[in-house]
């Protein structure tokens, strides 16, 4: 295990890794009473101040317009304080999603995310989905 300190403080690269995974694993179980563990209270999200209530119904809605929605990890890349993953989503939005008309089609898409770390909690998010490749496949 690599432990480094900075700005941050002082950090295991594998802690991190295990911390986003606890997170994962949050997010798939919808426990949000934990969520406030992995996620600050002030938490940015596209630059955007959303704070931890914000982020939580953000999470809540996506999982209301996507009730099959599950988080499945398939790279992982920890570089303290940054963690960035890729994660691969294979499910039916009921509706529209992204501004598309899904309406309950099954789509598959991965998106690509970059967190900041402070104090073992997510700071900061920076998400970009892969929008060209749902839309592939609504014209397929």
């Amino acid at each position: 295990m690599r432990v480094r300190a900075g700005a941050f403080g002082a950090w295991a690269d594998a802690d991190l890794s295990d911390i986003y995974r606890s997170y994962i694993a949050c997010l798939n179980a919808q426990d949000w009473s934990k969520l406030g563990q992995f996620v600050a209270t002030n938490v940015l999200h596209n630059d955007r101040p959303i704070g931890l209530s914000g982020y939580r119904a953000m999470l809540e809605q996506d999982f209301r317009n996507i009730p099959d929605l599950y988080f499945n990890l398939k790279l992982l890349i920890s570089d303290p304080p940054h963690v960035a993953s890729r994660l691969a989503f294979d499910c039916t939005p009921r509706a529209k999603f992204l501004g598309l008309n899904i309406n309950g089609r099954r789509v598959l898409f991965a998106e690509n995310v970059f967190y900041e770390f402070r104090a073992n909690k997510i700071m900061r998010v920076w998400s970009v989905i892969d929008k060209a490749a749902i839309e592939a496949q609504l014209h397929a």
